[in-house]
């Protein structure tokens, strides 16, 4: 059975947020736990993120928000990985971190070079940390299928998904290829 790494995003992921009850749920998820949620340092992040890859080879990715971020960054600037594939849910627009919370603006700018495994972008049409349009534009530049999951706000606990069956099957998609 594949690993699936959990790579939540800024605060990580809270007990009722779906990736954490994707970990209690399925034996073969695990999470990429930072030592920092509150004051992400991408540097940090890269190396606990690679360290957990190295100890994981194959592993699926299923990554929220600065998670996201992240992961597109590891693989520009790590495309050597093994990683089999990976959701990216809600990447905001790191393009504006420059402008807002200081503890983000290491993220920025948003990656720019085609991921080199396939990689599925789930976004919602009513994200208040991306537009719609800015999510299409970074599937297309990263080479990622797109999925738009209607008015889900920024895919997380706040938007009552539970264990989110619909992104369940949407990880179907990548786990039924490796």
């Amino acid at each position: 059975m594949t690993t699936i790494l959990t790579v939540p995003g800024w605060n990580g992921s809270g007990p009722t947020h779906w990736q954490t009850l994707w970990e209690r749920g399925m034996p073969n998820v695990l999470r990429v736990e930072q030592a920092d949620w509150d004051h992400p340092r991408k540097a940090d992040w890269m190396e606990t993120l690679l360290a957990a890859i190295a100890a994981h080879p194959g592993s699926i990715l299923v990554a929220h928000s600065l998670g996201s971020v992240l992961v597109a960054e590891m693989a520009e600037d790590h495309p050597e990985v093994d990683v089999a594939a990976a959701m990216l849910v809600a990447p905001p627009d790191a393009d504006n971190f420059a402008r807002i919370e200081d503890p983000l603006r290491d993220f920025a700018p948003m990656p720019k070079r085609r991921i080199p495994f396939p990689t599925i972008l789930v976004a919602s049409e009513d994200d208040p940390y991306v537009s719609s349009t800015r999510a299409r534009f970074f599937a297309t530049r990263w080479g990622s299928d797109f999925v738009d999951v209607g008015r889900k706000g920024h895919i997380n606990a706040e938007s009552g998904l539970g264990d989110w069956p619909e992104g369940q099957a949407i990880l179907g998609r990548l786990t039924d290829g490796a």
